[in-house]
This record gives structure tokens, sequence and C-alpha cells, in this order.
């Protein structure tokens, strides 16, 4: 039983999260950049191999240091995809927008991507995936 408060907790969860995304985001990001300055991608398509990538290392560490949740893996893998779908869909159309039609540069824009999809994910995981 947890016992610390409710706000405390949140605190603990979302340090916990933040810290999870840092490592999955060096994976998401390395495949990026590698795939745009090493092998000449577009920034779209590469963001979304590097988002797929660092999702499989956010299930993990997350399911187990974030949310210590208990609900079996086959009922919170397909919540988790689902979720990562959807964040899947806001890394393409916001990276779409913001470097396709406005012409920013892709790293600037992934960073701001990456802070709207973060805070999607958390509260969707919260919620729903690992309840």
């Amino acid at each position: 039983m947890n016992t610390l408060p409710p706000f405390h907790r949140l605190t603990r969860q979302f340090a916990a999260f933040f810290g999870i995304g840092l490592v999955a985001a060096m994976v998401h990001y390395g495949l990026l950049i590698l795939l745009v300055e090493g092998g000449g991608s577009h920034p779209v398509p590469a963001t979304l191999v590097g988002y797929a990538a660092g999702g499989f290392v956010s299930y993990g560490l997350n399911r187990r240091h974030t949310y210590r949740s208990s609900r079996p893996h086959r009922e919170a893998t397909w919540r988790f995809a689902v979720v990562a779908f959807v964040g899947f869909l806001l890394t393409w159309c916001l990276m779409h927008v913001l470097v396709d039609w406005f012409g920013g540069p892709y790293l600037p824009a992934q960073i701001m991507t990456t802070g709207v999809v973060m805070m999607w994910s958390f509260v969707a995981h919260r919620i729903w995936t690992f309840a």
C-alpha cells in the first residue's frame, strides 16, 4: 500500500515517467538524427521510426518503475499500443505541420512535439493503460 499523499505520488510518478522518457527520447532522437543526417531520410518518417523504437523502451520501464502496474501484459500491451498509436499520430501531425508546412528545423520541431506527446502519454497511461 502506498502511504504517500496523492500529490507526492503524482510528483514521484511524473518524475519517474520523465526520467524514463529521457531514456526513450535518447533512442528516438538518436535514430532520428542517424536517419536524417547519416541516411538522408526525410525528418517526418525518420521521427516515426525513432518514436516506435523509443516506445519499446518506454513500455517495459514505465510498467515496472513509473506505474508499478499489476495489470496483466495481455491487457496492458494493447492499451499501451493504443496510447502509443495516438502519440504516433500526434507526432506525425505536429512534425508534418512544423517541418513541411512551416519549414521549421526538424530538431526544435521534434522537441516541441515531444512535450505535447509526453503530456498526452503520461495522462493516458496513468488513467487507462496501467490503472
